[in-house]
């Protein structure tokens, strides 16, 4: 939940600040700055809680090197977003990514993983009704102010 309140909050604060610069809202552009903001809050939270995260991927060899590695991976992604040079590949290889990381978050749903107290305490397979929505407009989101009109432009 904290990862959408980010995300629109940084949104709207975007598309303000765009509109009273530029004169008119910039849609793809705040959308990318909210995105870039969610992914370093994320990344953040992956430093912070890596004890928890990791159990997220203790099916997986080095768990905790996985937490840190896709901490760092959506920090250099968020940078990505932001550069006009590397935002069609940002954005491809953040969908991605997004991809790749709903198993994990399936896995952690489906054995009660509490991220943040690192014990069994999660929301259970009942969170999965909004991750699995959640993720999905992730990846719609990175792909209409990303990708769509980027790829037009060549």
């Amino acid at each position: 939940m904290e990862t959408l309140i980010v995300l629109l909050g940084a949104f709207t604060i975007s598309l303000l600040i765009i509109k009273f610069i530029t004169k008119r809202f910039e849609i793809s552009q705040a959308g990318r700055i909210a995105m870039s903001v969610m992914l370093v809050f994320t990344a953040i939270s992956h430093f912070i809680f890596a004890k928890g995260m990791a159990m997220m991927v203790s099916f997986l060899p080095w768990p905790a090197t996985i937490v840190y590695a896709t901490g760092i991976i959506e920090i250099i992604a968020a940078l990505g977003l932001l550069i006009p040079k590397t935002r069609l590949l940002a954005g491809r290889l953040l969908i991605l990514f997004f991809i790749i990381l709903l198993p994990a978050n399936i896995y952690a749903a489906y054995h009660n993983i509490n991220l943040q107290s690192a014990d069994y305490t999660g929301k259970g397979i009942s969170y999965l009704w909004f991750r699995i929505p959640l993720q999905l407009l992730f990846i719609v989101w990175v792909y209409f102010s990303s990708i769509r009109n980027q790829s037009k432009i060549k």
